[in-house]
């Protein structure tokens, strides 16, 4: 079970950017939490009255995760390039999920009915990846596309292509999240 001190993490990284004044004293933070100093692969998911505002975050663990929490809390908010920058008067409207992943693995498949019959829904995250054409999907995901194959033709439309894609046999990676999820409100500053 993730701690609340991600959510904590990611509401003061946000909030730094409306007023420069709070801190994260990320020594004590890391002291505190040993386990943020390790290398960590973070999304960092706004939805603002239940819609989404912003996502953004790490596929591969290449910096502590208090790191990627913070980087990708300001870039989920800030700049995510679907959004224009959060505004404060959107703060009391918002909800805030921070999901650490797994590593991925790559998936082994045949042809595209293998890769239907091999993906767990409800608990896998994807990659896909060929040549210039790459995305991502959440496990969170599932809840608006519960039908493997919809999910498919629709990770490789994120991935900047269309369904056919499959007949090129991409490379297809999967992996877990760890997520908490809380009202922005409710969550305490550092």
């Amino acid at each position: 079970m993730l701690d609340s001190i991600l959510l904590r993490i990611a509401k003061s990284a946000i909030l730094r950017k409306f007023d420069s004044s709070l801190n994260i004293n990320k020594e004590k933070l890391l002291l505190d939490y040993p386990y943020l100093s390790a290398k960590g692969a973070a999304f960092v998911t706004l939805n603002y009255k239940h819609r989404l505002r912003g996502c953004i975050g790490s596929i591969t663990a290449h910096r502590p995760l208090l790191d990627d929490i913070i980087h990708n809390a300001v870039s989920a908010a800030f700049n995510d390039p679907r959004f224009r920058p959060l505004e404060r008067d959107e703060l009391s409207h918002l909800s805030l999920e921070v999901s650490v992943l797994s590593e991925p693995k790559i998936l082994d498949y045949d042809d595209f009915n293998d890769l239907l019959n091999k993906v767990q829904p409800n608990i896998d995250g994807l990659i896909l990846r060929h040549g210039p054409y790459h995305g991502t999907f959440l496990p969170q995901v599932w809840e608006q596309l519960p039908q493997t194959q919809d999910f498919l033709e629709h990770l490789s439309y994120k991935a900047g292509s269309n369904p056919s894609l499959y007949k090129e046999h991409p490379k297809i990676y999967r992996y877990g999240v760890d997520a908490i999820e809380g009202d922005f409100n409710a969550i305490q500053v550092l």
